[in-house]
């Protein structure tokens, strides 16, 4: 052992030996542990650099040694003589056992490993959270947070218990991809939150509680939508790990946090089964409601009301469907858990963008739509069927505000927001319920940079003392402040009647607001109704005539008149809107403008 060919090995740090691996005269391995040094409490191993022999080994434990200074001497040698099994040798199927404990807690989890909630669970028809979140998410993409918290209730119940009955705080939340076989990675990823029915009801409990908050700080900074199973019976009382912290929970960030974020980014609830109390504030708070037939939301659950001294129900009493699709709560019903996914990713996609593939019809079927009878009833969602891509409608509220129809669709693949008097109720007057139902998808749309179609066939805004009682004056006012504040491309298209205030609020004020306003043959305009203007302007002229036969002739005879003045092709004369269009010509102009 030629000592001239000694080479120095030094300390990489300043540090203490705490460990000797080797002595004089020992042949190493490149690789092969030397010694262990300490600093800051972290383990540091010096490795032999190459074969060789140990010459000098000049420390021992105990030893602080400066940083550089020299720890042995070794001997170079061209190969090793001693056995390669003294070096670490890694193999990558190898479960350690910090991982096999983080693993095996992980899979505890899983539905897999609660067998009984599960089978309950189907039993009833229903799916788990789980289920619906890999039916959301393209398959693989899902990322979970917080899979491993569990229910504040340290104090009163074992880790065993808590492992096993409370995992995720019956909360799964992550960030997944949806649509992305349409949509590139970048539109198509989103935040998901979803309370675990089969964990104490999917109440909301504290640590849940920051879970929720935490994904929805990952949706505002990341600027992703946010998806929402609701399912659950609000706040839960039994987290007592926090009785030193909290004494009446109304500290809790989670629902201005949640508000905070509509118009920012789409908010999506999807629910099915019992959602009450806090759950069903996550709800409301939401853009849009979807919700299965056997939903019963309620701002306060069955021991909430009997709790106020307001009787007792049962939970199937508290807002059924039937109740919550009337009010205007829920957006779009549906038949179960799989038709809610469906419904949450066809709504989602209008807020990620045009897709390639679409289909249109024959286009000269629109100028069938509209009866040559003037005062005929028509079905203005089959003019819509027609007029969009194929089966791209979807349609908001459809039992609520019944005079207004608010609809998604596609016209060449690009998402348009839809606005359309229905003829079928109340020949399409404009209402309160329809008036609110307008304003708010006016306001998601703009928020959100969703182009906006009206069409518009009605003969103004509802009028009478019933309509007053309503709070017309409001609601309907109320869409002329929107359309004044709109900052999309929208564009109108007059079907058959524009009279008066209501239609001026089709065209978001007047008929030059939108990017264009063009009307179909069969439009006819007017400050008020022709029948209307006929009776209210000519009153005295009519009542001079005796015979009624005759009145009605004349009354006819000036209805005509006015129709003549104020229909399409003569208004369009004195310019005061852009053009009367051949309808089977209309996706051209909302392709070129919107």
């Amino acid at each position: 052992m030629p000592l001239a060919s000694a080479e120095p090995v030094t300390a990489p740090l300043q540090g203490t030996v705490i460990q000797v691996c080797v002595a004089a005269g020992d042949e190493v391995v490149a690789g092969q542990t030397l010694c262990v040094l300490e600093a800051m409490k972290m383990e540091h191993e010096v490795l032999a650099p190459f074969n060789a022999w140990v010459v000098d080994l000049l420390v021992t434990p105990d030893m602080t040694v400066l940083e550089n200074e020299v720890l042995l001497t070794l001997a170079p040698r061209a190969t090793a003589t001693v056995s390669t099994t003294t070096a670490t040798v890694l193999d990558p199927a190898y479960i350690r056992p910090d991982l096999a404990e983080s693993l095996a807690r992980h899979a505890r989890t899983l539905d897999a490993a609660r067998v009984p909630a599960v089978a309950k669970r189907h039993a009833l028809g229903q799916r788990t959270v789980r289920e619906n979140v890999a039916d959301l998410c393209d398959a693989g993409t899902f990322v979970e947070y917080g899979a491993l918290t569990l229910a504040a209730q340290r104090r009163r119940r074992t880790l065993e218990d808590l492992i096993d009955n409370t995992p995720a705080d019956g909360m799964v939340v992550g960030v997944g991809t949806v649509n992305g076989a349409l949509f590139d990675t970048a539109r198509a990823r989103c935040v998901v939150l979803a309370y675990d029915y089969m964990v104490l009801a999917g109440t909301q409990g504290f640590q849940n509680h920051r879970k929720t908050d935490r994904l929805i700080d990952v949706a505002r900074d990341a600027h992703l939508p946010i998806i929402f199973f609701t399912e659950g019976g609000g706040g839960r009382p039994g987290d007592v790990d926090t009785e030193y912290l909290f004494a009446s929970w109304l500290e809790c960030p989670t629902f201005t946090n949640l508000a905070a974020m509509s118009g920012v980014v789409p908010l999506i609830g999807v629910n099915q089964g019992r959602c009450f109390a806090g759950n069903a504030a996550m709800l409301g708070i939401c853009d849009v409601i979807i919700a299965t037939r056997d939903s019963n939301i309620g701002i306060g659950g069955p021991a909430m009301i009997e709790g106020g001294g307001l009787g007792v129900y049962r939970p199937e009493d508290v807002g059924p469907i039937a109740v919550q699709r009337v009010t205007g709560v829920v957006d779009i019903e549906v038949a179960d858990e799989q038709a809610a996914v469906a419904a949450a990713k066809r709504y989602l996609s209008y807020f990620q963008g045009p897709i390639a593939a679409w289909e249109a019809r024959d286009q000269r079927l629109l100028r069938h739509a509209i009866p040559e009878n003037r005062v005929r009833m028509y079905d203005v969602r089959e003019v819509i069927t027609v007029l969009a891509d194929v089966d791209s409608m979807l349609e908001l509220r459809p039992h609520y505000g019944l005079g207004i129809i608010t609809a998604f669709i596609r016209v060449e693949g690009r998402p348009i927001g839809l606005i359309a008097n229905n003829p079928a109720f109340l020949a399409g007057a404009i209402e309160s319920e329809g008036a609110q139902k307008m304003a708010r998808f006016m306001r998601l749309c703009n928020a959100f940079k969703i182009p906006l179609l009206f069409l518009c066939d009605t003969p103004g805004i509802m009028v009478g003392p019933a309509a007053e009682k309503s709070g017309t004056v409001r609601f309907a006012s109320e869409l002329f402040i929107v359309g004044a504040q709109l900052r999309v491309p929208f564009g109108t298209i007059i079907l058959r009647k524009c009279y008066g205030l209501g239609a001026q609020t089709m065209v978001g004020g007047h008929l030059k607001a939108p990017l264009f306003t063009v009307a179909w043959p069969t439009g006819e305009f007017g400050p008020m109704g022709l029948e209307g203007a006929v009776r209210l302007g000519f009153r005295k002229e009519l009542a001079a005539i005796t015979d009624p036969v005759e009145r009605d002739a004349e009354f006819e005879r000036r209805v005509e008149t006015m129709y003549q003045h104020g229909k399409a092709v003569n208004v369009a004369t004195y310019f005061e809107f852009d053009d009367v269009i051949d309808p089977a010509e209309s996706r051209s102009w909302i392709t070129r403008f919107l």
